[in-house]
């Protein structure tokens, strides 16, 4: 499908002017980025966002403030043309929290309820994600009984039940054996393309895994000024196109030169951002 043409829909998430101070230290300045709604005529393709950067260069805090967890300074996220609220992006962190006390079903079963009201409703949106993400024999197991790649589907799911279209994975490969990055990686194409909304946005310091499976790739770094030195708040600096690269929704695309060489033109960037 790298070939694939497609069009640009509505605006599914919008980060305008996005500025952050915390303790008088500006931490995010001037942050613009954009997703939009990918188009395919008879094909149902969600969106997958690789948000990249240096350590300490603030994508921790720039997701919070994409999901509402955190006011910005100044500038707005807008969801769908809204004002993000807390739950409309939902964020799946590293060690997959879940409550012990409760099984799958009860843990999936409070996140549901968010925006079903009706337990018969409920029950048929739980099980279809069970059964799409292989999980029907947990249903009755409590989280200290799951693997961790069962933990992370689990609290996947719950994440998809609360905000039903915008996830947000932090280091979603971390710690993972190769074995286990493909699972995820192919998990992860699998939910985008379940609906034409979905939309997740991969934040991880693993850039082959995430470029392979991104149709949209996020830098972020500081500028500086023409003596050198760094301008305090960190931005999106670059943007890449990899449908127009042909390198999005490839098999094999570890294979391909091209893709590569982009993977070597990032990590050259990364010791100037």
């Amino acid at each position: 499908m790298g070939e694939a043409i497609y069009k640009e829909g509505r605006s599914l998430i919008k980060v305008e002017n996005v500025s952050l101070v915390l303790g008088g230290n500006q931490i995010l300045k001037d942050v613009n980025a954009e997703i939009k709604d990918l188009i395919i005529p008879g094909q149902t393709i969600g969106q997958v966002v690789g948000f990249l950067g240096p350590s300490g260069i603030g994508k921790t805090k720039l997701f919070e403030v994409m999901a509402g967890l955190i006011n910005p300074t100044s500038g707005q996220v807008l969801i769908n043309g809204k004002p993000v609220k807390v739950g409309d992006l939902g964020v799946v962190q590293q060690n997959y929290p879940l409550f012990n006390h409760r099984t799958v079903l009860g843990n999936l079963e409070i996140a549901a309820k968010k925006n079903l009201k009706d337990a018969v409703a409920r029950k048929t949106k739980i099980d279809d994600y069970l059964n799409r993400f292989r999980l029907k024999e947990t249903i009755n197991l409590y989280p200290a009984q799951l693997s961790g790649g069962q933990r992370q589907r689990v609290a996947i799911i719950q994440q998809l039940l609360c905000s039903e279209h915008f996830l947000l994975l932090d280091e979603p490969f971390s710690g993972l054996d190769t074995i286990m990055v493909e699972e995820v990686c192919q998990l992860i194409s699998e939910i985008a393309h379940l609906h034409e909304d979905n939309t997740i946005i991969i934040v991880s310091h693993d850039i082959v895994s995430t470029a392979s499976i991104s149709d949209t790739l996020w830098l972020m770094g500081r500028d500086k000024d023409e003596k050198g030195n760094v301008i305090p708040g960190s931005k999106i600096k670059y943007t890449y196109n990899l449908i127009e690269k042909g390198l999005a929704w490839q098999k094999g695309i570890h294979e391909s030169d091209a893709f590569n060489t982009l993977i070597k033109e990032v990590k050259n960037l990364f010791p100037t951002l």
